[in-house]
Formats: structure tokens, sequence, C-alpha cells
């Protein structure tokens, strides 16, 4: 196991070079750059465009630009600074004086760090996620146990409509529905503190997973519940409670696990639709902003953040693997 997992953490090293790679050419190849600004506002000089580029490193070709971001460069003081193999993200161009895990990760000085961007974001992915598990396991299992039933066909229309309608539709309809007509819930609270304003942004990113999950533990379960070991134990004369509990839903989660892992990732990182229709403080907010500004550093910073969540996440499901399959061996 140890080498298994310390061979899969280094895989993270091309991970990381190729996903910067691309992030870098593609940012580069859009029009505009981190100075350009809304056309109706006062506009960034030339010459204080050219001292910027010049204190940014900007003005370097862009192979040198690449490699000082993730190996590093000597500053105009002749001090070597170092760039990503030493975790550093690099300076926000639009946020000035600020860093990129000052602006993600560091809260304010009166709150901890579940406060800060990166732990909004990930309390929300959390969150998503719970919902998911909770509501979409028991549906999986009372759809497959009440199979060909107006049960199981109110659950395959509810799973049809998460799966096809996406989260912003959802969210907009929801909006209208509850913000709007019935003056439930306010779309940009004062305070995040409370705990009714995370259940709507909470509900309509964990739908579309919930959906997923019901449907593949819907499947997993019907499998399952044909098996020789499944009539066996019937025949044992063992109860319907502890058949279900102990032998069905043990065994057809080992499906279901696949999908969480990375939907935790999916869930943080695809959050920054809903994080920006609710004025979310989260870092999925932040990237979109960052992406209209041309903040570099922001947008690779952030890229690499999510595509390391998600590498973490798929190398945590299959170390779940082998702990709900003793068949499954990772060497």
């Amino acid at each position: 196991m140890g080498k298994y997992l310390i061979r899969r953490l280094f895989w993270l090293i091309p991970v990381i070079i190729v996903v910067s790679g691309i992030t870098f050419i593609l940012m580069h190849s859009a029009p505009g750059g981190p100075w350009d600004r809304d056309t109706t506002a006062r506009q960034v000089d030339q010459n204080t465009q050219r001292i910027l580029n010049e204190y940014y490193g900007l003005d370097k070709p862009l192979w040198r630009q690449y490699v000082a971001y993730v190996i590093g460069d000597f500053n105009k003081q002749g001090k070597f600074v170092c760039g990503l193999v030493c975790g550093n993200l690099g300076p926000s161009y639009r946020m000035r004086g600020l860093t990129i895990q000052q602006i993600l990760f560091k809260p304010p000085e009166d709150k901890n760090f579940l406060y800060s961007r990166f732990g909004y974001s990930m309390r929300l992915g959390l969150f998503a996620l719970l919902f998911a598990v909770v509501i979409g396991v028991p549906a999986g299992v009372i759809a497959a146990l009440k199979q060909n039933t107006i049960i199981d066909y109110i659950s395959l229309f509810i799973v049809t409509i998460g799966i096809s309608v996406p989260n912003f539709v959802m969210a907009l309809f929801l909006i209208i529905l509850f913000a709007s007509t019935l003056k439930w819930v306010n779309v940009v609270p004062r305070s995040w503190d409370e705990f009714g304003v995370w259940v709507l942004p909470t509900v309509i990113l964990g739908f579309g997973t919930m959906a997923r999950t019901a449907r593949l533990m819907r499947g997993s379960m019907l499998e399952v519940m044909r098996m020789d070991y499944i009539r066996t134990a019937r025949s044992k004369g063992l109860a319907e409670r502890v058949v279900v509990l102990r032998h069905m839903i043990k065994n057809s989660l080992i499906p279901v696990v696949t999908i969480l892992g990375p939907a935790l990732a999916a869930l943080v990182t695809g959050s920054f639709i809903i994080e920006t229709m609710f004025g979310f403080p989260g870092m999925g907010r932040a990237y979109v902003t960052a992406i209209g500004q041309r903040d570099y550093s922001m947008i690779m910073g952030t890229t690499l953040i999510y595509a390391i969540l998600i590498a973490l996440a798929n190398l945590s499901v299959d170390v779940v693997y082998s702990f709900l399959d003793p068949r499954i061996r990772l060497e």
C-alpha cells in the first residue's frame, strides 16, 4: 500500500506540468492582458503598462515566463524567487500586494480557515456531496427494492431531471421560484454564517450528483439482488432486513464509491457557476473574476489546485476500494 501511494503521488508531477503548460498556453492565447480595463473606465497609459510588465516579468518571452512560474527566476534586485516547485503560486496582478495563497487560503483576521475562499468552496462541496449521498443512496435502494412500482417510476423521473438539466438552469428556476416569487430565501445574503442561506446552493450543486448516485445505486442493487449468495442468505432463513443491509447494500456500494471521490472534486471545482450566481465568497467566484481580468497567476494557481484535488480524489477512491472489497489488490 505504501509503495502504491508513493508511486501515485509521484505521478502528480507530470500531471501538474501538463496542466500548467496547457493552461499557460490557453490563457496567453486569449486576447487582452492583465492591465486591460473596461472601455468605459480610465485606461492604463502605455508607460505604466511597460513598468508593470517589467516588474512582473511579463516583458520576457513566453517560455521564460513559464519557466519562471514553474521553477523560478531572478528579480530586479538579483534575488532568486522560487516558483511553483517551492509552492509559490505567484502574486496577483489585480489585487496588488497579495499572493495567490493569501487570496485563496488566508481567512479574515477574526475568522478561521473555514472562512477563506478555499474553505467556503470546500464546505459547499462537502455539503453538496453529503446531500447527494444521504438522498441518493437510500433513493436508489428503495427504487431497486420497489422495482416497477410507482415509487420506482417517480425516482427514475427525478433522476432523469437531475441528470439532464444543467445546474445553472435549475439554479435560475429555483431562484425565481423561492427568491423572487415566494420570498423564502435571499439570493445574496448579508452573512453566510446562517445555515439557511446554504440550503439552496447546496441542493442545486448536489442535485446532479444525487441523481447519478441514485441511478447507479439502483442498477447495482438490481444486479446484486440476482446473485447466488443473496439466494443462499435467504435460504438460510436470514431476515430480509439483514440480507439487505449486510449483503446487498455493502456490495452495491463499490460502484457508487467509484464516483464519490471524483464527484467531490467535481463539486468543488465545478461550483464556480453556482458561486457566481449566488455571490458566494468562494474560490470558484474568484476564478471566474480572474479569467475576466486576465489575472494570469490567479488562473494558473486555481487551475493547479483544482487539478491536484481531482488527482487526490481519484487516489482516495482506489484506497477505499481495498477496504470495501478484499479481492481488490492495489499492487
